[in-house]
């Protein structure tokens, strides 16, 4: 069992229920949308972040894209870490057909994507030393390799997206933010490379 220093927040039920079988923290839901309304929940959350820390593992759809978004609002930047699971095709055991948009959720990947976010979300492991990947992606780094700030930039993100299996519809920085959870500099250049 994976033991963390912060507090994890998940969508629902079923991912709070994965989650306490593979991780040593609290767990704490969002109940999904009814987050936006609930003051008290919200509230509950900003105190366990000032205490201990967040890490948000929603699903890689829109709507836990939303709420991650929504969190980040709420939550002071040095209180939230984000651990993102892939976007991967599929149908939870317990439903009968896919969700909307027919990816998996936190609840329907493996013990291992999981556990593997977990760690390379920057996320305080205890028991375990840090591994702290050298060369963290930055916009420049972006840049340079022609992601953002070029004629077909958009068209590369895109293709880079969809070939990491990650939302399409991450922002620049929701984008920034997600490859450093994922992957290094050099990792990334290498896909690139894939693509062209």
């Amino acid at each position: 069992m994976l033991s963390v220093k912060e507090a994890i927040i998940v969508e629902g039920r079923y991912d709070k229920i994965k989650l306490c079988s593979i991780v040593d923290t609290p767990v704490i839901e969002t109940g999904g949308f009814r987050i936006f309304k609930d003051r008290e929940r919200q509230a509950l959350i900003r105190r366990i972040a000032e205490k201990r820390g967040i890490l948000v593992l929603t699903d890689s759809d829109s709507g836990g894209f939303v709420i991650r978004n929504f969190l980040r609002g709420t939550v002071p930047e040095n209180q939230i870490k984000h651990a993102y699971i892939p976007q991967l095709k599929g149908k939870e055991k317990r439903k009968s057909e896919r969700s909307k948009e027919g990816f998996l959720g936190v609840e329907g990947v493996t013990d291992e994507l999981i556990t593997d976010s977990i760690r390379k979300s920057g996320a305080t492991v205890l028991g375990e030393t840090a591994d702290k990947k050298s060369g963290e992606i930055t916009k420049t780094d972006l840049f340079i390799l022609g992601l953002m700030g070029r004629d077909n930039s958009s068209k590369l993100r895109s293709a880079l997206l969809k070939e990491l299996n990650m939302p399409s519809y991450l922002t620049t920085n929701a984008m920034l933010s997600a490859l450093n959870c994922l992957y290094s500099l050099k990792e990334l250049t290498s896909f690139l490379e894939k693509l062209e």
